[in-house]
């Protein structure tokens, strides 16, 4: 039993651990805002039901009180007919006697209606905090579920750059970079070394014609002249 109970719990462990490589945060708790929509409906559908049961009870309470009211006042005219002479005595007494007897089952109402309006009054106020209590929750996770957003984004684009710029060395470029300043100056020097090779190994034509150039020449031409200019003064 222990081994078949460790392998459970292995089991639950992977279980678990894959269905939080599913989830995404925003999308449960936009899920979470929409439970807790519904559940506003819900209870705002049953404080409509209740407050509507409320004013029913406090119209019956309304109405049963006029009722014992308007009892009373039957016995108390009928009581004054027999004092009048208007009905006998014995008839009136009965018949006032019915009345209050109304009076009475209209009070046993009113105080029934009373008790339900008091627990309707009850259910009405518990039910309204629930209702601003789910209000005031379904406001607040929507703000943090716009700062989560954000914040996703944020960080993806972080990671995103972070990512990029923690590749560089990985992918090689400074390397390839270092590489290719090591080619450059080997060629600089390979270039250098060939000319001094060239220009040891010139022909005497060759370092003749470049000691007497052109410019050279032309200097040597120069000069003759001007001594030829100084020689025509004296």
């Amino acid at each position: 039993m222990g081994i078949f109970s460790r392998l459970f719990n292995v089991g639950k462990a992977e279980a678990h651990a894959a269905i939080d490589k599913l989830e995404d945060p925003i999308k449960m708790t936009e899920q979470g805002i929409r439970d807790l929509k519904n559940d506003l409906d819900k209870s705002l559908q049953a404080l409509a039901e209740v407050k509507a049961m409320a004013i029913r009870s406090k119209r019956e309470l309304n109405e049963q009180k006029s009722v014992a009211k308007n009892y009373e006042q039957k016995a108390m005219l009928l009581l004054q007919k027999a004092e009048k002479g208007e009905l006998e005595v014995s008839e009136a007494e009965r018949l006032a006697t019915e009345a209050l007897a109304k009076k009475e089952d209209a009070i046993v109402s009113v105080a029934r209606s009373q008790e339900e309006v008091v627990k309707f009054d009850s259910s009405i106020s518990q039910l309204d905090t629930n209702v601003k209590k789910l209000k005031s929750t379904i406001t607040r996770y929507e703000n943090e579920l716009k700062t989560l957003k954000a914040r996703a984004r944020v960080s993806q684009a972080t990671q995103k750059i972070n990512k990029q710029l923690s590749g560089i060395d990985s992918s090689g470029t400074v390397g390839m970079l270092e590489k290719m300043k090591d080619k450059v100056a080997q060629q600089e020097a390979m270039a250098e070394a060939y000319g001094d090779i060239a220009f040891e190994n010139r022909s005497l034509d060759e370092e003749i014609d470049a000691t007497l150039n052109e410019t050279n020449v032309k200097a040597s031409n120069a000069l003759e002249e001007l001594k030829a200019k100084m020689k025509n003064k004296e």
